[in-house]
């Protein structure tokens, strides 16, 4: 994924291959129809994003920072990642990639980014904020709170768990970022995570963060659709991340795919596929129990 963005580079359409019949149609809106949409009764509806070369490379060293391969990431998908955020209620970040921005090694990935007026445009028509509200995932704390999200309109949650370190616990307090779940729960868990989010209001929950997070979702089959992009490049490298890391799953984390499309709309020859899958009836882990709560 990168930032950049034009109008020329959005133009060329896109090719539905799944389901049948085939069909051609804009890349614009793409994700903005999809629905996503939590079942009568249940909990709120959460979602991930990734990119990733074709075999597997979804962050290397790029030389001055880790991050996206810059032979993958694409305006593009970009859109669509921007498209995906414009659907959510809250974004999901970590502690982790706070401090990666801290340090200049990561994107703003808190979107929507100051080149997409109509998804925000299409949220206020909508009835909703300009910008998604945002959640931190962090056992340590051990972040500073960007200009981006200090003072703003945008409510920010923190979600951490007990024994965190106290003293950084209050200077976040302080800053404006309130708990999401309080009192703190003694372990952070997929289930904990949706279910504090869910208490709160929130329907759509989108994953901005890395495969850390990713596994905790994953793990509590609290994960209800993944999109993938898979840019048709192998780019070789000896660190790179997967989708999910963490300690192997009890099970198989079953996921359905739901549609796939070619995006062929490169002058270099290598294009890529985006993909839905939708959580399967066998998740990773044993499924939340229902709270009741919504």
């Amino acid at each position: 994924m990168t930032a950049s963005n034009s109008t020329d580079s959005l133009q060329a359409p896109v090719t539905r291959l799944l389901p049948t019949p085939h069909e051609t149609r804009p890349l614009r809106g793409l994700y903005l129809e999809s629905p996503l949409e939590p079942a009568a009764g249940s909990g709120p509806f959460v979602y991930a994003n990734f990119v990733t070369s074709l075999d597997g490379r979804i962050a290397v060293d790029n030389g001055a920072v880790y991050g996206v391969p810059r032979s993958v990431a694409n305006p593009r998908d970009w859109r669509l990642f921007q498209e995906l955020a414009a659907r959510a209620d809250c974004l999901i970040t970590s502690g982790r990639f706070l401090r990666q921005w801290e340090a200049g090694a990561a994107q703003d990935v808190l979107p929507l980014g100051p080149r997409f007026d109509d998804l925000r445009a299409w949220r206020l028509a909508a009835g909703m904020p300009a910008q998604p509200d945002v959640a931190i995932v962090s056992a340590s704390l051990d972040f500073n709170l960007p200009p981006m999200l200090a003072g703003g309109e945008r409510r920010v949650w923190l979600l951490t768990s007990a024994g965190t370190p106290a003293r950084r616990l209050r200077r976040h307090l302080s800053a404006g970022v309130r708990l999401a779940a309080d009192p703190l729960p003694r372990r952070l868990d997929g289930c904990t995570i949706r279910d504090a989010l869910g208490g709160l209001g929130y329907r759509r929950i989108y994953s901005v963060t890395g495969p850390q997070v990713m596994h905790t979702l994953v793990a509590d089959g609290t994960l209800d659709a993944l999109f993938l992009t898979v840019r048709h490049r192998l780019i070789g490298g000896d660190g790179y991340d997967s989708i999910v890391e963490g300690s192997a799953f009890k099970r198989p984390g079953d996921l359905e795919l739901r549609w796939l499309y070619l995006d062929a709309g490169f002058g270099d020859g290598a294009g890529q596929h985006f993909l839905r899958f939708d959580a399967g009836v066998s998740d990773a882990g044993e499924p939340c129990p229902p709270s009741g709560r919504y």
